[in-house]
């Protein structure tokens, strides 16, 4: 079994979510969001810190997935994503558990069937495939569909025994 923790940054809100895996099932654990209070960007980095790692601590994952980010309309946005999504990730990192990324196209994609998704249907499929009686909250939900999309592609890679297949149009 592999405990996997998912992570949807935010600078305000950054929700996580956990499941196990066991083969092809998924068993919902955990979700929630940790809300980052205070003006000073610094401040703020360290309360994404510090939240994720005491999730971890709680958890005790042996993955970590954060979805990648995508550049928007607004730089600033952009950018602040990536410093909420960067205190995250250190978190994972000091606390020894793997991280993997995903983009937004991939997680939707493998929660949904389509990588153009729109939110509501990534959630409600969240929703199906962990059996879950009442809808998380949004951020959590994008944190568990983080965490299904790793443990899909996991399972994918470890069935097909972590082969790498050669790009198309290169010799093997």
């Amino acid at each position: 079994m592999t405990r996997i923790i998912g992570i949807d940054p935010g600078s305000q809100v950054t929700g996580y979510g956990i499941i196990d895996q066991e083969g092809q099932a998924l068993r919902y654990v955990a979700s929630g969001c940790i809300r980052i209070k205070g003006e000073a960007l610094a401040e703020r980095l360290g309360m994404i810190f510090t939240g994720v790692q005491q999730v971890i601590d709680e958890y005790r994952p042996g993955e970590m997935a954060v979805e990648r980010v995508f550049m928007n309309k607004n730089a600033d946005s952009a950018l602040k994503l990536g410093q909420a999504r960067g205190a995250a990730i250190c978190a994972g990192v000091t606390r020894t558990v793997p991280v993997n990324e995903y983009a937004a196209r991939e997680i939707k994609q493998a929660v949904v069937g389509k990588g153009g998704a729109a939110k509501e249907q990534v959630q409600h499929m969240v929703r199906v495939l962990l059996s879950l009686d009442k809808q998380p909250p949004s951020d959590a939900a994008d944190a568990l569909a983080v965490a299904i999309c790793h443990g899909h592609i996991h399972e994918t890679r470890r069935r097909m025994g972590n082969r790498q297949h050669p790009q198309p149009g290169l010799a093997r």
